[in-house]
């Protein structure tokens, strides 16, 4: 039944493979979306640049009012727009990669630096903190042809900024894709009863797995972390019923085991009394009384084996004390 389940499973995870389905963005792909967004916005003007822009406007506006000549509000208006665009500023965590006519010149930040309007342009802004990329493979066959749905966390940094923007175009969907395909690669070469208890050491492979990739790019993967492998319902109900059935005999030879320990313990029981009649019949008087001393308990032992105890006589001897007892008095 469970190789049946297994296999009906495995042809569908093949069909809706082959169907053509519209690529997902996880919900940390789109947090570092916005957040890229966000820092590129800040390559064409920053908050000292547009704070210079009305300083040098004021100070126009002032002089021309002073010396009554609308020069100075011009010359006061071009100053700001040429500090507008020329004032740019990066975080601590950030690099500005600098194009000078379409040409690599340098790294920039972080702080302030200056560039020339027109000339100089930064094409991107690169943050060079610890991301986190959630990453899933879903249907994936095991090795042992399981279709399960993966779910793994990506640690990973830009350790160059400039490698990362001028040798890979679109570095956040490199890592993204990459990730999903080592992740699916890997699923493939373990069995499901790996990939479930062995977590750690797939993680392992696929960290190394990816810095091979990325390394060349400028980044780095610190750490692959499985956070859960999902099975098909179907295929969990059945694995559920073997686990069981499984334990069921195990539970079965466990018992007949210990049926075969006691046993033998009787043999070599029996074998110990066999030449010893007096130590058969102590040990019969011992499981006698073991069963009378517990107050008001009552035992019905057959004439037959108090005649083979030997306690007919010991019954009589105890009964005549007894009667005896008060005569004498």
């Amino acid at each position: 039944m469970l190789v049946r389940t297994i296999r009906r499973l495995a042809e569908k995870a093949k069909e809706e493979a082959a169907a053509p389905t519209e690529p997902r963005r996880s919900a940390s792909d789109r947090r570092h979306r916005e957040s890229e967004r966000d820092l590129q916005a800040r390559r064409y003007v920053s908050g000292i640049g547009v704070l210079a822009f009305f300083v040098a406007l004021l100070a126009g506006g002032a002089a021309g009012i002073a010396l009554s000549s609308p020069a100075a509000l011009v010359l006061g208006a071009l100053a700001g727009i040429f500090l507008l665009f020329s004032l740019k500023v990066a975080n601590q965590w950030e690099r500005a990669v600098v194009l000078r006519f379409g040409r690599f010149t340098g790294l920039k930040g972080p702080g302030l630096f200056f560039l020339l309007p027109v000339v100089d342009q930064i094409t991107q802004l690169v943050d060079q903190r610890v991301r986190v990329t959630d990453v899933s493979a879903e249907s994936a066959l095991t090795r042992d042809t399981v279709p399960v749905n993966v779910d793994a966390i990506v640690f990973w940094t830009v350790w160059d900024a400039q490698k990362s923007v001028l040798e890979v175009a679109d570095y956040l969907d490199a890592v993204a894709l990459s990730a999903q395909t080592a992740l699916r690669e890997t699923i493939g070469r373990h069995m499901l009863a790996e990939m479930i208890t062995e977590r750690e050491q797939l993680g392992k492979q696929l960290q190394t797995i990816l810095d091979e990739k990325t390394n060349p790019w400028g980044i780095t993967v610190q750490s692959v972390e499985i956070r859960d492998v999902k099975i098909p319902p179907d295929l969990e109900d059945a694995m559920s019923r073997q686990a069981q059935a499984e334990r069921e005999r195990q539970a079965r030879i466990i018992l007949g085991t210990a049926e075969t320990e006691i046993s033998a313990r009787f043999v070599e029981a029996g074998d110990a009394y066999k030449d010893h009649p007096l130590a058969l019949h102590l040990r019969a008087m011992n499981m006698l009384y073991e069963a009378i001393k517990e107050k008001g308990s009552m035992v019905i032992v057959p004439s037959s084996a108090v005649e083979t105890m030997g306690l007919g006589g010991l019954t009589g001897m105890t009964a005549l004390a007894k009667a005896g007892g008060p005569s004498a008095g």
